[in-house]
């Protein structure tokens, strides 16, 4: 319940509010699409510790760049090998977790 209303919430964001600053955001994918991916994909409170750090560091201070949002535990394990139904890639890092990268041939 409050996964969907803060997931409703950053989807009003992203439609409405981001078209005043468009093109501004220091990193790819941007804020509000990484904090997205965090509440969909991770708990709610490691997803708002994420969320918060990387808007701390969205400023001329950091260098900005790639950043990929990092899954805490992989809960899905892929049956079948489809490139248009598979939503995200899950690459795996040095810490047993996993990066979230988005497939732009998803078709969905």
């Amino acid at each position: 319940m409050i996964r969907k209303i803060l997931l409703k919430a950053l989807w009003l964001y992203q439609r409405f509010f981001t078209l005043i600053g468009y093109g501004s955001c220091r990193y790819y994918p941007t804020c509000s699409e990484y904090a997205r991916l965090n509440f969909q994909n991770n708990s709610i409170l490691s997803a708002f510790y994420h969320s918060f750090t990387r808007i701390l560091t969205c400023n001329q201070l950091f260098a900005g760049g790639i950043d990929y949002p990092l899954l805490d535990k992989l809960v899905l394990k892929p049956t079948k090998l489809d490139v248009e139904s598979i939503q995200y890639w899950l690459v795996p890092n040095k810490k047993n977790r996993h990066y979230i990268i988005k497939n732009f041939s998803y078709k969905g």
